[in-house]
């Protein structure tokens, strides 16, 4: 007789019937999660290398016409012989006062006055110094020049009632100004050597004035009525004051000390600056000339010579730039080395990037590129150098690192050198720029397709993820592609780099965070729709970002019209595949890739799949007719061999919204024609296309015209041989198939065809103590089978029966169930569904079977 609590179990409703309604525990819905919902898993799109290396490759949307060239020539003629004249962007005003021209002087009233002297030479510009200093010995003494503005009685009054020192007659008259003596001096110091437009130095007209005085012969300077006219005599050189001896001292430390500068740095120039030219115009072989750039970059390295300070620099470029048409890439790559060291702008620096750009297009220098330590030149210009004045310098400078970026050789020296961080403050920079201006200029667009590139290339590198995370770079590229959204080059670059990204969960988590992304990931599939190699990208970010957050699924689908464009998406490109369909059907049955319809249908379709997970969203998308005929029309047409991946990820997005028992399903009101479908994946060799079909199957065999169809057309004994297959998810989803359809006590008896309960013990023996939650189906699956059991041996059979005691007494063992080789998180998840599903319902059914089993055997039956 039962006690009250065994009847109460006997009393227990099938168990796939749901109780009242309470709150899931995690093992619940990580076991509702495997039964029904699956996320879809599917390929990245591929980019094939460009052949041949160019600013922009053959599927740019730029024409030839409107984007700079990616071949040119360049001779010794396409530098500027000077490169130190600054360019003004602002016309000087005209000066207020016109100094006059002086009149022809009298050399009998004044032999000291002479015209202006034309410039200086270059050679003679050592000569300056000294003679500044023979200046002031002589201005010391006085006023040198006499006023021809007044008589001369005149002049000697004015003069003496301010207590000025006078020689002679003579008072000093500078543009029209008469200066008394200290007012000279000053004036001669406020008014250094001017620069002259062909590089050289012009002298004011007083500091022409005083170099004649200073150089004058000295029997003028010593005595007669001329030399009192012109200079003081030495007696008045202590009536000038320069502030005292200390002064003095000081400011003859400080001559002293350049002076030796000078003597210095000339030493250097001549010995060892001017050998190294001379080799260089030599020009007796290449290997000599390199031998001897080489040389020269050191040197001016020692000698601290670089950079644009340099005097003598007009002449190290007029020298390097007659050696750019010798035909030698390493030459050229040295000659740029040093021409970029010495900090040209304008458009030598365009056309030293351009040379660099030139050499790099060939794969065959990236071994000179890398040797030379060129990518460090090329960094200096884009930290250095002003973007604005130099966007074109810019485009080839970082086309020439793009180039450098696709040779894995190169990668990890570009990361260590700052690149990721270089471009970043660019795009940042332009992005700037172009929110002041309202709109993006061409040129920077241009820039932004090689910086976006060579992003692209650079983040296949760890380091280089972990340095765009860490300066929170994806909301600066979200920028991007929101303020070009009508440059697709730059589009494709972005969506390039966040398909390859959002492939790591750490980035992909990231950017999920990044909210504005979802209304322009949607824009850009509405502007692009018929941009394949756009949208294919874009959808595969998409799926990524909703394969593992719920949030991301609820915030795409929040943006207005989301479902309502990726519907647009799917049925534009379900319509070219269709068309495209009969072409290929007359061709051979051979595996082949797909077609670019056919890649962006199975990024779409795992997208729909995985928003089909919210448990909000999911029942919509069961209720929406155009997706689920969209779906059904996929596998009408389309079969395992013609593309599997498409087939594979429709079925799993159907198996997703057969999950939602919602009275307007359209899944449920289509099921039959549904399971239809179905058998045709059940009768293919691909693995992947039975175990989705099976799944369906799962979800929709819960109804009762269903499990009629799966017995009509033999499907429960396709179910039965999957549970010799020995792969755990086809053994889970078969043994699902078979539990709905134990729910019918008509259908019980089906489990004995084709031993169907030994293979259901060999499941449980085989996979128990490594899938509680399988396990547990086999349980319930023969609790079913089981319910109006009066002898167990009778039920389950004599062998089968001793082995589901042993089997059952051990796996409640906790000790010996939980005794794995597992890490202590694993443990704990197999503890959890060991605890809440396996235990309760292989107690209740170990139970029933030793309730009613027993030892003895029956009698046999007494002859006549």
């Amino acid at each position: 007789m039962l006690s009250p609590h065994e009847n109460k179990l006997e009393k227990l409703d099938p168990f796939y019937r749901p109780s009242a309604p309470k709150q899931k525990t995690s093992a619940e819905i990580i076991s509702e999660a495997r039964n029904a919902l699956r996320m879809v898993k599917t390929q990245r799109p591929f980019t094939p290398q460009q052949e041949q290396r160019k600013l922009f490759g053959v599927g740019s949307s730029r024409t030839p016409e409107n984007r700079p060239p990616s071949t040119f020539s360049l001779h010794a003629s396409s530098f500027e012989s000077s490169d130190s004249r600054p360019i003004s962007g602002t016309r000087l005003s005209p000066l207020e006062l016109k100094p006059k021209a002086p009149a022809s002087p009298n050399t009998e009233q004044d032999p000291c006055l002479s015209f202006p002297r034309p410039p200086v030479d270059p050679a003679k510009m050592r000569r300056i110094s000294s003679a500044r200093a023979r200046l002031f010995r002589a201005a010391s003494q006085g006023p040198l020049l006499p006023d021809r503005s007044l008589p001369p009685a005149e002049a000697k009054k004015l003069v003496e009632s301010k207590g000025a020192v006078l020689m002679g007659d003579s008072m000093v008259n500078i543009n029209g100004i008469c200066l008394t003596k200290p007012k000279t001096l000053s004036h001669a110091r406020s008014h250094p050597l001017q620069l002259t437009y062909d590089g050289g130095f012009r002298e004011t007209q007083e500091q022409e004035m005083f170099k004649e005085a200073a150089s004058l012969p000295s029997h003028l300077q010593s005595g007669g009525a001329q030399g009192k006219r012109c200079v003081t005599t030495s007696s008045c050189l202590g009536s000038w004051d320069l502030g005292g001896s200390e002064t003095k001292a000081v400011s003859k430390g400080n001559l002293r000390e350049k002076d030796a500068e000078k003597a210095a740095d000339e030493a250097f120039w001549n010995t060892r600056i001017i050998p190294l030219l001379h080799e260089l115009e030599k020009e007796e072989n290449i290997e000599t000339i390199c031998a001897a750039c080489t040389q020269l970059h050191h040197a001016l390295e020692e000698g601290n010579l670089l950079g644009n300070k340099f005097k003598r620099r007009s002449i190290l470029l007029k020298t390097l730039y007659k050696l750019v048409d010798v035909d030698s890439d390493l030459l050229s790559l040295k000659l740029a080395k040093i021409i970029l060291a010495l900090k040209v702008s304008r458009k030598n620096l365009l056309n030293a990037c351009k040379l660099i750009f030139k050499i790099s297009r060939n794969e065959k220098n990236d071994s000179l590129i890398q040797s030379d330590s060129i990518l460090e030149s090329l960094l200096e210009v884009l930290r250095s150098e002003d973007l604005q004045t130099n966007t074109e310098a810019f485009l080839y400078c970082t086309g020439a690192i793009k180039f450098l970026s696709g040779n894995p050789s190169f990668l990890s020296e570009m990361i260590s050198r700052g690149v990721v961080e270089i471009l970043m403050s660019l795009i940042k920079e332009i992005n700037e720029n172009t929110v002041a201006r309202g709109a993006c200029p061409p040129d920077s667009g241009h820039l932004l397709v090689q910086v976006t590139a060579t992003l692209r290339n650079l983040v296949d590198s760890p380091l280089a993820r972990t340095k765009l995370l860490g300066i929170s770079a994806l909301p600066q590229l979200c920028t991007v592609m929101e303020l070009c959204m009508g440059d697709k080059d730059v589009c494709t670059n972005v969506a390039r780099i966040f398909s390859k990204l959002t492939s790591y969960r750490d980035c992909c988590a990231a950017l999920a965070s990044c909210s504005r992304c979802y209304a322009l990931f949607l824009n850009l599939i509405d502007k692009y729709q018929k941009q394949q190699d756009v949208v294919v990208r874009v959808v595969f970010i998409l799926g990524n970002l909703t394969a593992k957050s719920n949030q991301a699924r609820e915030q795409l689908c929040r943006e207005r019209g989301s479902v309502q464009s990726l519907l647009a998406l799917f049925r534009a490109f379900h319509h070219l595949d269709v068309r495209a369909s009969p072409a290929r059907a007359q061709g051979a049955a051979v595996p082949r890739p797909p077609s670019e319809a056919e890649a962006v249908l199975v990024k779409l379709t795992r997208v729909l799949a995985n928003l089909a997970i919210h448990p909000r969203v999911g029942p919509a998308l069961a209720a929406d007719p155009r997706l689920v005929s969209l779906l059904l029309s996929t596998l009408e047409y389309k079969s395992l061999e013609d593309c599997e991946e498409l087939v594979i990820n429709t079925t799993a997005t159907i198996n997703n919204l057969s999950f939602y028992q919602v009275k307007n399903s359209v899944i449920r009101d289509k099921k039959l024609y549904i399971a239809e479908l179905l058998l045709k994946l059940l009768g293919s060799r691909n693995m992947d296309g039975v175990l989705e079909a099976v799944r369906v199957f799962g979800n929709l065999s819960q109804d009762h015209e269903i499990c009629d169809f799966i017995v009509q057309h033999n499907v429960h004994k396709f179910m039965i041989a999957l549970l010799e297959v020995k792969h755990q998810d086809v053994c889970f989803s078969a043994c699902g198939v078979l539990l709905n359809l134990t729910v019918d006590k008509d259908k019980r008896g089906l489990l004995k065809e084709g031993g169907g309960i030994k293979k259901l013990v060999d499941c449980l023996r085989e996979f128990g103590p490594t899938d509680w939650q399988l396990a547990c189906l086999v349980c319930k699956t023969l609790w079913n089978f089981s319910e109006n059991i009066t002898n167990a041996s009778l039920c389950f059979g004599d062998e089968d029966t001793k082995t589901l005691l042993d089997l059952l007494s051990s796996f409640l063992d906790e000790e010996l169930a939980l005794d794995g080789s597992f890490d202590q998180d694993l443990k704990n998840y197999h503890k959890l569904h060991w605890e809440t599903e396996f235990k309760p319902v292989a107690q209740q059914l170990l139970s029933r079977i030793q309730r009613h089993h027993t030892f003895l055997e029956p009698l046999p039956i007494p002859s006549c």
